[in-house]
């Protein structure tokens, strides 16, 4: 039998985009493209559902990306350096406690780059930038939005080998970028702490693919030995140390590394005109747009748009006290913020409440009717309450309850009957899961007092019972 030949490129043409974005636009069905399928971070950058080779055609400006024109990695047969008890040199650029203020990638690239810049300008001050001899070490964090990290690292070199280049270098290889990468504090937990060990998996593997020189795993509420070995198991086992830039050449990564290194270049010029980072840093610039951006972040988290788990969503209801105690902030130049933080207090301030009375606040959720509305609403307020640190309790039953509150689980048609007969029965306050707009003011007049649902903001909802069943505050 003869051996048969395979002709690839006749067999699968190339498709052309136009192609693939009628087939996106027919399964629509009319619904908006940009809303549906476009992704904004929270830097603003709109992330597209798929990526081709004509994404990098832009790509050739001052910024350019190509394979090998920056230096985006270690080097072909380097590692990584396990550095879980190193510290920072005193020289050391901490773009890292800008993240740990609230930074997201593209501030954390300006504003240290910035600050790189100016440290620069002092050793170039007497000699020229080619007799400088040694690395510029720079420590960034690493965050949860994996690939966004992965390119934040890579931008990193793009930039500095840019200011390099600018003070008169003539090649890389003067005041090379070291790049240490440590795990942060502001998304870490102090309840449910075993997430943290999931998290930092993720953002250590963010900072091998990215190129980072040496990596911290910062042990939050699990043993040290275990962030040791998460190194060794990526290094020994997963083989990530094998090439030398493994995000190289995806048309994805490419065109986001070269965004966020565009919109971090054009922060630094703007720190530049207020002249320079301690300048913009003593005037309060830095700090008000980093507490903006935490601020809508936190917003985010509070609306549970974004889930920090076991903190915001899917809390582990069995455990009444903090896990982990986190370690003590490291003091910088700007306030150190962590997202759980909020959660935690009100989590706190419940089992104080319960240390002083005996017993931990009761929600019964009480389900009644529809099937899939009373289970779907039941998950919801289930996860919402218990992150309060509440005992939770689920029945279609309340006759001699001893509840603190109660939530009704059902469909919109079938709340008014249903708060008639529980209202009046019943002496704990009632609310209902949902928002049935056009039922709001006959089921307040049957003795609802709130309404639960997915625009309601956890944080201020979650207080305002606690004030209402008459928890102290701490605080």
């Amino acid at each position: 039998m003869p051996e048969e030949i395979l002709h690839l490129g006749q067999d699968f043409p190339p498709v052309p985009t136009a192609v693939w974005e009628a087939a996106i636009a027919k399964d629509l069905k009319g619904a908006d493209y940009e809303k549906r399928l476009v992704w904004r971070t929270e830097e603003g950058l709109a992330i597209r559902p798929y990526y081709r080779r004509e994404a990098l055609a832009g790509l050739d400006g001052q910024l350019r990306s190509a394979p090998g024109q920056y230096p985006f990695a270690r080097g072909a047969g380097q590692s990584w350096e396990i550095a879980q008890d190193a510290k920072p040199g005193p020289n050391a650029i901490r773009a890292d406690l800008l993240h740990e203020a609230g930074a997201h990638a593209i501030q954390e690239l300006g504003y240290g780059i910035a600050a790189g810049v100016e440290r620069l300008s002092l050793l170039t001050a007497t000699l020229p930038v080619e007799t400088i001899a040694g690395e510029v070490e720079f420590v960034f964090a690493v965050g949860p939005s994996y690939f966004v990290e992965i390119a934040k690292l890579r931008a990193a070199r793009i930039l500095w080998s840019q200011v390099v280049t600018a003070f008169g270098a003539k090649d890389h290889s003067a005041c090379r970028m070291r790049l240490a990468v440590c795990t942060p504090r502001r998304n870490k937990s102090a309840y449910d702490r075993y997430t943290n060990l999931l998290r930092v998996t993720t953002e250590a593997m963010s900072a091998v693919v990215g190129g980072c020189d040496h990596l911290t795993v910062q042990p939050f509420g699990f043993d040290s030995h275990l962030a040791l070995n998460l190194q060794r198991i990526l290094k020994e086992e997963s083989h990530l140390d094998a090439v030398a830039d493994p995000a190289g050449g995806s048309y994805y990564i490419e065109a986001l590394t070269d965004s966020l290194a565009r919109e971090a270049w054009k922060l630094l010029q703007q720190v530049e005109a207020e002249g320079g980072y301690a300048a913009a840093l003593a005037s309060g610039s830095i700090g008000r747009a980093l507490a903006e951006t935490h601020a809508a972040r936190a917003k985010t988290y509070a609306a549970r748009r974004r889930a920090l788990v076991g903190v915001n969503n899917y809390p582990n209801v069995g455990e009444k006290t903090p896990g982990a105690e986190l370690p003590e902030v490291e003091l910088g130049p700007l306030p150190q913020v962590r997202i759980a933080a909020p959660f935690e207090a009100i989590r706190r301030r419940t089992s104080e409440h319960a240390l002083a009375t005996g017993r931990y606040p009761k929600v019964l959720l009480l389900k009644r009717g529809d099937v899939k509305m009373k289970g779907a609403r039941s998950n919801f307020c289930f996860n919402f309450f218990g992150c309060a640190g509440f005992d939770m309790v689920e029945s279609e039953e309340y006759q001699g309850t001893d509840a603190d509150l109660i939530v009704l689980c059902s469909s919109d048609r079938e709340y008014l009957v249903l708060a008639q007969e529980v209202c009046p029965r019943v002496q704990a306050p009632v609310l209902v899961a949902g928002n049935p707009k056009e039922q709001i003011a006959a089921l307040q007049a049957a003795g609802v007092q709130g309404f639960l649902h997915v625009a309601s903001d956890a944080i201020q909802t979650l207080t305002q019972w606690q004030d209402k069943l008459g928890m102290r505050s701490s605080q």
